[in-house]
């Protein structure tokens, strides 16, 4: 028997005695039919077996009809699922520790996609604040998800769907649906087991659907998933996310102990001089999670310094983890170094191991696993280890400085500072990001911070300029005034959907001397055709928020002899949109008769629009601006072309000062 199989035999339940009325029914039925015969004749026989078959085989568990067929998939193609989950507190790590888990399996040659379980009510992150949430960020479904799908997409060259991100508000928006049309035939519909069914099939929908990666190597795009990492958002034992705890319990019981593994991610502080590793939040954290129903076969512990070996004990005796499977992921250089100190510590065995896939020996305990996935030669590692060495051994240092409204908050651009990241690799270069409050720029702009001489101060010790999206009219003087300074000092700059449209704006004001141009999106008394240089797009929806933007990835067709064809190599290139609203086509031949060229433009069934504008080399070193988000494409081993461009432009401007 297939040792991933459920046991054939579980332990009686209401459903086995339900099942054994039934046979008692059967026989006094066919005593009524043919009362001379003292015994069941054998047609009567045979229909009694074929009901307890039919009953055992297609109802075992109690699970409905689309879920059984998702198990029984999911066990007929071995496919393996890894959920991470986090205790103690918020923010722990929990995304780069499934991300970076992620790393360990591709490397490995094993094909993975990924599920956020974010337990808020909101249906998806696009109408949350960057304050309460960080950034949104974009598939090219035009999902709008949690920013950890950026982190798994950057680890694991992939580009994910919309339903890699799930919420609260997501599964029971889809199961209120099924009630109406009445699939549930008229029964009580309650968490579980109607709730907890419903997550359980979105994560095996999800780990089955083909992803497609960015890597060139890669011939076999169709292909299924072959591990699924799942990240629980959240920490253990908040009251939103207990529907999904017990679901991943109980899905665990219908896959079997060798297709699911849990991974829990919690911290181990030092306290006192010296410092003392302290235990206890970790043993109350795994304590309350087998309370839960989940027993975590991998402890990763966050800290600032390696685990000791004396730490490591206490714990394994009181949370009953393995020795072997307690990771210390302590404070290193940079994140690309976490897989590398996994591998270090020989969690790629350890899982192999516990999940029975490759090398997988009979009878060793998964905790001593020995390596023979000879993982540090592959391509993957190799790469990932020139990565995390360009980021420690820079050759210069370039400061750059991102012009914004949401500064106070670095996770609000966090695919910003990443592809920033990812290009000063690229050019060997120690990043330093320079953060900029737009308000704080213009003494008339609205704002809270007035001390617009330093702002100025730290703007012009800056190598290059990076005015991001964003929504809101606070900010949106002080964006203006950069771009002109940066525009008439000649400071590489690169503008980001509303960084695009601030920028056209302020060469209407400042080039073709318009001095009421502006965006419909911050005043509603400009003159059509003239003042609104930037308009609402005809589409649009005015009425409702969440969904109704620009969202996805659209073709944009790059202009011949272009910087910005130059950059990409190519004519035509695809990437993520954002928006409401857009540069006004009216105005174009003028701005481009005074050099602002629009080099980059879609044409969709609603007419052409402008994505790129920049202006020629010979009057600026590197002023490009873009309509969608090229952030969001970013990948460590690629750098997004025009990020590349803006750290390159930097670069040689250090040098000739």
């Amino acid at each position: 028997m297939n040792e991933s199989q459920p046991r054939p035999f579980p332990s009686p339940t209401a459903n086995h005695r339900h099942l054994s009325c039934r046979l008692l029914l059967v026989f006094v039925l066919s005593l009524l039919v043919a009362p001379a015969q003292p015994f069941l004749s054998p047609l009567h026989l045979a229909f009694a077996s074929r009901s307890l078959s039919f009953h055992a085989n297609t109802k075992r568990n109690g699970l409905p009809p689309k879920l059984s067929d998702l198990v029984a998939s999911t066990l007929a193609s071995d496919r393996k699922i890894v959920v991470v989950t986090g205790g103690v507190l918020s923010g722990i790590g929990k995304g780069v520790t499934a991300s970076s888990i992620g790393v360990l399996f591709r490397a490995m040659n094993f094909r993975v996609t990924a599920l956020k379980i974010d337990p808020y009510l909101n249906v998806d992150a696009g109408t949350m604040s960057p304050f309460e949430h960080g950034e949104v960020f974009v598939l090219d479904d035009g999902g709008e998800t949690d920013l950890d799908l950026g982190n798994y997409e950057r680890f694991l060259s992939v580009s994910l769907t919309r339903d890699s991100n799930l919420s609260t508000g997501k599964i029971y928006q889809s199961v209120i649906e099924r009630e109406r049309v009445g699939e549930y035939l008229g029964k009580t519909v309650q968490v579980v087991p109607h709730i907890s069914d419903a997550i359980q099939e979105w994560v095996l929908k999800v780990a089955q659907t083909p992803v497609q990666t960015f890597s060139e190597k890669d011939n076999n795009q169709d292909a299924a998933p072959e591990v699924c990492i799942v990240e629980l958002g959240g920490t253990l034992g908040d009251i939103e996310s207990m529907p999904f705890v017990e679901a991943l319990r109980q899905l665990q019981e219908n896959l079997g102990y060798k297709n699911m593994c849990f991974v829990h991610v919690s911290l181990i502080p030092a306290l006192g001089d010296p410092p003392e590793q302290k235990t206890k939040p970790t043993q109350h954290s795994v304590k309350q999670m087998m309370q839960m129903g989940l027993r975590p076969d991998f402890l990763c512990c966050r800290g600032t310094s390696p685990l000791e070996s004396s730490t490591v004990s206490k714990l394994s005796l009181f949370t009953s983890v393995p020795n072997g499977a307690i990771v210390s992921l302590h404070d290193v250089s940079n994140i690309y170094r976490v897989p590398l100190m996994m591998i270090d510590q020989n969690l790629h065995s350890m899982l192999l191991q516990r999940l029975r896939m490759g090398s997988f020996k009979k009878g060793v305990d998964y905790s001593v696993a020995e390596d023979v996935t000879g993982i540090e030669e592959s391509d993957v590692i190799k790469d990932w280890k020139r990565l995390a060495d360009s980021v420690d051994e820079p050759e210069s240092e370039c400061v750059i400085a991102v012009v914004g409204k949401y500064v106070d908050h670095g996770d609000a651009y966090l695919s910003v500072v990443k592809a920033l990241t990812h290009a000063a690799m690229a050019t060997k270069q120690k990043l330093r990001i320079e953060w900029i409050e737009a308000s704080s720029l213009c003494p008339d702009d609205r704002g809270s911070n007035n001390d617009t001489d330093s702002a100025w101060k730290r703007l012009k010790q800056c190598h290059g300029i990076v005015v991001p999206g964003g929504f809101g009219s606070r900010g949106m003087d002080g964006k203006i005034t950069t771009i002109q300074y940066a525009r008439e000092n000649k400071i590489p700059f690169l503008g980001i959907c509303l960084g695009m449209q601030a920028a056209v704006i302020e060469h209407c004001r400042n080039v073709l001397g318009i001095t009421r141009a502006h965006s419909a999106e911050f005043s509603d008394d400009l003159v059509k055709d003239e003042e609104d240089a930037v308009i609402f797009m005809p589409e649009g929806d005015r009425e409702r928020m969440g969904g109704t933007m620009r969202l996805g990835a659209r073709e944009t067709i790059l202009k011949q002899h272009s910087l910005a064809r130059q950059l990409y190599g190519k004519e035509k290139v695809m990437e993520r949109h954002r928006h409401r609203y857009e540069v006004n086509p009216a105005l174009v031949p003028r701005l481009e008769k005074v050099g602002l060229e629009f080099v980059g433009r879609n044409t969709d069934s609603s007419g052409e629009r402008m994505e790129v504008c920049e202006l020629k080399q010979e009057m600026h070193p590197y002023f490009v601006a873009a309509q969608f988000h090229p952030e969001f494409t970013s990948r460590p081993e690629k750098a997004n072309p025009l990020f590349l461009g803006l750290l390159k432009a930097s670069k040689e401007s250090t040098l000739t000062q």
